[in-house]
């Protein structure tokens, strides 16, 4: 139903941007998120752990059957504060999913909180499991 659309090539470039943060652009590398997808009744749930990204600062969004979150890690400086030592950079999230067509894409819903994204992505009605009264 669902399938990672991250190809060898990001997940190298991945792989890189954690060991050097800038790829051979100049970009920061993207770095795809650990995700857990769960399948129900009702349909898919996708949690992804987002560590240090705020509400503004993430983009879930849906073009045909593909689903894409980002989310961008920002550090908050403390104007009357300079750092001394720093280890933590801000950097970015980037994964991409191809989805089944027995998904509802229209009626996703996203949910951010304490850093998990939790992502619902509801089936098609008409395959939905459903109970039949039984007359007798």
């Amino acid at each position: 139903m669902i399938g990672n659309k991250t190809e060898s090539r990001e997940g190298e470039a991945a792989l890189r941007g954690a060991q050097n943060p800038t790829s051979s652009s100049g970009r920061r590398a993207s770095l795809p998120p650990p995700v857990d997808i769960y399948e129900t009744a009702e349909g898919i749930v996708l949690r992804a752990d987002m560590p240090g990204v705020a509400k503004d600062r993430l983009d879930v969004q849906v073009e045909g059957n593909t689903l894409l979150i980002e989310g961008a890690i920002g550090v908050a400086r403390q104007d009357e504060m300079a750092a001394v030592h720093a280890e933590v950079r801000a950097g970015s999230f980037r994964r991409q999913f191809v989805l089944s067509n027995e998904l509802e894409t229209s009626s996703i819903e996203a949910q951010l909180q304490n850093g998990v994204l939790v992502v619902r992505i509801p089936k098609r009605t008409e395959l939905r499991p459903r109970r039949i009264e039984v007359h007798g």
